[in-house]
């Protein structure tokens, strides 16, 4: 089995690959080569048997896809994207990393397909796996989020998202591949350091104070937010590979597990696990800007249909601060 990623050099991305190297194989079959792509080097995963290529490209760059897809990989987790702040302050490379990157790998895809049928070869048709967003959802919202709550997204980062899903859904209807896309909850804690994302102080309000840091908070204590550990996304992209998509049906694109918790309560288990000290290390400073962005957000899910699927998360706060603990700290403060 050939396995390609792109967006390895990202947190999840990292993680992915070092879980599939480390287990070698993705549904009882033998992984043969793993292929690691993102603009910028990623990390090569030790103690893997088979081949590693990896690689630089940018989906949106001319033949980027074309050259990735050539190779027929059986497996391609798709999870290159813009972050939301960045997408919102930046129009332009939002849309052509989200939207047109994508759709690039999608027609790539396709086009291999093609290929493969006039030349009376096998059928090319991988599973791809999307990291798409609670972020497709826009506000006014009912107390709980279900999967037929419509779209209305009102960040540029969620309509880019809104869109690839749309296009997974039809191109997977129409067999070019055997796509599902997984609405990834905020991830939480993030390990290394903050990045652009508008939901980043989520994860450094505890990550910094949890390593005797300083951190700022740009909203107030009773914003409600739907989260899941680094460990459960992981959990969601491997079960999405494994996962008879029959079972999906022709909606693709599903919301994960996930945890809603207000700020106020994850500053509370931060209290229960690091004390007082830790939790004078976060600074309250409001910005507008993440405010109004956070505001659109949804904050609880209804993941039924997820969980009757097979996907499983955390069930509370305090399990999200010990994976925390476990994954990236050694297993004690």
């Amino acid at each position: 089995m050939h396995i390609l990623i792109i967006g390895t050099a990202g947190m999840i991305g990292r993680k992915l690959a070092n879980r599939l190297a480390q287990d070698g194989n993705l549904g009882g079959k033998v992984i043969a080569e793993l292929t690691l792509v993102d603009v910028v080097e990623p990390e090569s995963p030790t103690g893997f048997s088979g081949a590693i290529s990896v690689l630089i490209a940018n989906l949106s760059a001319p033949h980027a896809a074309r050259d990735l897809i050539s190779r027929r990989p059986d497996v391609i987790f798709h999870l290159a994207a813009i972050v939301s702040g960045e997408a919102e302050a930046n129009f332009d490379k939002g849309y052509e990393i989200n939207l047109d990157g994508t759709r690039q790998l999608f027609d790539a895809i396709y086009a291999q397909g093609i290929i493969l049928t006039q030349g009376k070869s096998s059928p090319y048709k991988p599973r791809l796996i999307f990291t798409s967003s609670i972020a497709v959802y826009g506000a006014p919202f009912p107390e709980q989020i279900d999967d037929e709550f419509f779209q209305t997204p009102l960040t540029s980062y969620g309509t880019q998202k809104a869109i690839c899903e749309l296009l997974l859904a039809d191109y997977s209807r129409r067999g070019f591949f055997d796509g599902i896309g997984i609405r990834l909850p905020t991830i939480c804690i993030r390990p290394g350091k903050p990045n652009k994302a508008a939901s980043g102080f989520f994860s450094n309000i505890l990550r910094e104070p949890l390593a005797g840091q300083e951190a700022v908070l740009p909203v107030s204590e009773d914003v409600r937010h739907w989260f899941t550990s680094p460990r459960s996304a992981i959990g969601f992209l491997i079960h999405a590979a494994n996962l008879d998509l029959a079972r999906v049906g022709p909606r693709r694109n599903l919301n994960m597990p996930g945890i809603s918790a207000t700020v106020g309560e994850e500053i509370e288990a931060l209290r229960r696990f690091a004390g007082e000290k830790a939790v004078k290390l976060i600074r309250r400073e409001k910005n507008d800007v993440i405010e109004r962005i956070v505001a659109g957000w949804p904050s609880n899910f209804d993941t039924e249909r997820a969980r009757r699927l097979g996907f499983e998360a955390e069930i509370s706060f305090d399990h999200i601060v010990k994976v925390h603990i476990e994954d990236e700290l050694g297993g004690k403060l």
